[in-house]
């Protein structure tokens, strides 16, 4: 099957309803660069593909950290130009010319990760990166007054309520700290960076970074207690070991951990942190932002991997209310997951699970899988396209021919078949539930349950959608289009009519979709086999 084309779309005319139509920005081509987004030939090439949402620039704490140091060309942010003032004129210009294009600019929003060095009170050394940005760059006229004098006071604690800090990356030989989301000095930092960022022509803004460590400062001790006080009883917090929990003091509030060595109160703890970074995020970008500007394009870059829970994936023990609200778009990484194939072993190194999973809890909003795998262009794209996503997640290399005409050619087949893709819902037989009551209770196992049943639906090319088992719990209507309903240790229900049958190689994907207007079922047919 060498040399075929990865996406096919058959049409079905039918019956079907036509897709409800959608009031929000849906979109269907993506294109997001860290690096050569100021080659001369950029611009020329988003005009040859033509995308809806360009994700490029740097705004939050890497553009305030880095673009004033030595390493302002390196890794992460591989900035133009040096200097506050004249990246950020840089930026502005950029995305004047990226609207003439008629496309949206997203701008990368750091929210807590710093870069440098405090300054040394005993030896004298001056600060460095995002302490000499605070201290000695900070523009009032521009970003108003500082929150706070001292920079330290915005950071993370450990339990030797010293910050937390590590030398990772070791980006221009400095340390790494963060900053803590529930710091209300912090919030208004990240408040001055969005009104900046807003003035500078962003649409809006994706965030990253989006963690939470197991900070034990004022903020988090204050906050925890607060939320366990609302959440429980006294008998039901005698249950988690605390008695008096108004003056109980921690010794850990983690986030991510082993699902092995998890305990009621330490999943409490991950919810909470994983609650109060919504919070926070939604107080900076929706409350604040979208004040300034009511149509703010909001995302998070977030990590699902292969459906790691509690240990990872920044939504995990989120409840499905808040999962999502309000947020224009997903991105989700695949990480090492899904970033090369061996065709030998069956292994197709795809995200279509992954994206069915985020299709049915974002509620058919726009998203985008992050794959770190640069050869399979065509295939990344389709499998997005195919599953109600928008390509692409990294990487569109425009500089290199070949890979830029395959990125050009299948963005433009999009655009000339918009009305296929923009705002579609998917159109499935069977719905598979995703069990996120059970990981909420720190059981991961079955959710490998979920993954081997996914990938047999997908081998035998069923039509199916997955939705979490509490969004199918809380709105029971949701299933209510499906012929079968599948539970991962639970009763499934049986069709009575025999479903959709498909004759492809193992190698293919099925999917099918009804477009936001016209009665009819549009199939898509995904080739993984690229030897």
């Amino acid at each position: 099957m060498a040399g075929l084309a990865v996406l096919l779309v058959v049409v079905v005319a039918g019956d079907a309803p036509a897709a409800e139509p959608a009031g929000r920005f849906e979109f269907t081509r993506l294109v997001a660069h860290w690096h050569r987004y100021d080659h001369p030939d950029y611009l020329p090439f988003l005009r040859e593909a033509r995308p809806d949402v360009v994700q490029l620039g740097f705004y939050g704490a890497h553009f305030w950290s880095l673009v004033h140091t030595k390493a302002y060309g390196g890794y992460p942010a591989h900035f133009p130009v040096r200097g506050h003032d004249a990246c950020g004129k840089w930026f502005a210009e950029r995305n004047r010319l990226i609207h003439k294009i008629d496309a949206r600019v997203v701008g990368h929003f750091n929210v807590e990760f710093l870069v440098g060095d405090p300054r040394d009170k005993k030896t004298g050394k001056g600060p460095t990166g995002f302490f000499r940005f605070y201290e000695e760059l900070w523009d009032e006229k521009q970003l108003g007054p500082r929150p706070v004098k001292d920079p330290l006071e915005f950071l993370e604690r450990g339990p030797d309520g010293k910050p937390i800090s590590q030398k990772g990356y070791g980006i221009g030989g400095m340390r790494e700290y963060w900053a803590c989301l529930r710091n209300p000095g912090w919030q208004k930092v990240l408040k001055a960076w969005v009104r900046q960022g807003i003035r500078q022509g962003l649409d809006g803004f994706i965030a990253n970074y989006f963690y939470r460590h197991n900070c034990l400062c004022d903020h988090c001790q204050t906050g925890f207690r607060k939320y366990l006080a609302d959440r429980f009883s006294q008998e039901q917090l005698k249950g988690l070991g605390i008695d008096d929990v108004a003056g109980h003091r921690f010794e850990e509030i983690v986030s991510w951990h082993d699902p092995s060595k998890s305990t009621p109160l330490r999943r409490e703890m991950l919810r909470w942190s994983q609650i109060s970074n919504k919070q926070v995020f939604d107080e900076v970008f929706h409350r604040y932002g979208r004040s300034l500007k009511p149509d703010l394009i909001t995302a998070q870059w977030n990590h699902l991997g292969n459906f790691g829970q509690i240990s990872g994936d920044e939504r995990c023990l989120l409840p499905g209310e808040l999962w999502g609200r309000d947020e224009t778009y997903l991105w989700y990484s695949t990480g090492a997951a899904a970033f090369f194939t061996d065709l030998e072993k069956r292994f197709l190194g795809e995200g279509t699970l992954q994206a069915r999973y985020i299709r049915g809890a974002f509620d058919d909003k726009p998203f985008t899988l992050g794959k770190y795998e640069s050869t399979r262009i065509r295939v990344a794209i389709a499998e997005l396209a195919a599953n109600g996503g928008a390509p692409m997640g990294f990487y569109t290399r425009f500089t290199d021919t070949a890979a830029r005409g395959e990125i050009v050619r299948y963005y433009r087949f999009l655009g000339q078949h918009d009305a296929l893709f923009r705002g579609n819902r998917s159109h499935a037989e069977t719905v598979l539930l995703f069990p996120r009551q059970a990981v909420h209770r720190g059981r991961v196992e079955p959710v490998e349950a979920f993954k081997r049943l996914g990938r047999k639906l997908l081998d035998d090319h069923v039509l199916f959608d997955v939705l979490p088992d509490d969004l199918a719990a809380s709105t029971p209507e949701r299933l209510k289009p499906y012929m079968r309903v599948l539970r991962i240790g639970g009763e499934s229900s049986t069709p009575e009519t025999k479903p959709s049958r498909f004759e492809a190689p193992y190698t293919v994907r099925v999917s099918a979709s009804r477009p936001a207007g016209g009665n009819e079922l549009d199939l898509h047919l995904v080739n993984y086999n690229r030897t």
